[in-house]
């Protein structure tokens, strides 16, 4: 399998948890452990929560998401 360059970013200084899909593409955890302040980012199919929240219901969803996410973001020329 050819995975896109944009599969796997170089990780954010505030990455928290990296999950990676069925192909291989990350999908981020960011933020803070404390507080409302954490969200995620498929960099797959580029995914994406509309608001932050605590980092348990996140990591939850981030995992549920890269548990069925198919997707391998390829640039097209």
């Amino acid at each position: 399998m050819k995975l896109s360059p944009h599969t796997n970013p170089p990780e954010p200084t505030n990455l928290l948890i990296r999950f990676h899909n069925q192909t291989g593409a990350a999908v981020d955890v960011t933020g803070s452990r404390a507080s409302y302040d954490s969200t995620w980012h498929c960099h797959g199919c580029g995914d994406r929560p509309d608001m932050g929240d605590h980092l348990g219901f996140t990591r939850r969803e981030a995992n549920e998401h890269a548990n069925a996410c198919r997707a391998s973001h390829h640039r097209l020329r």
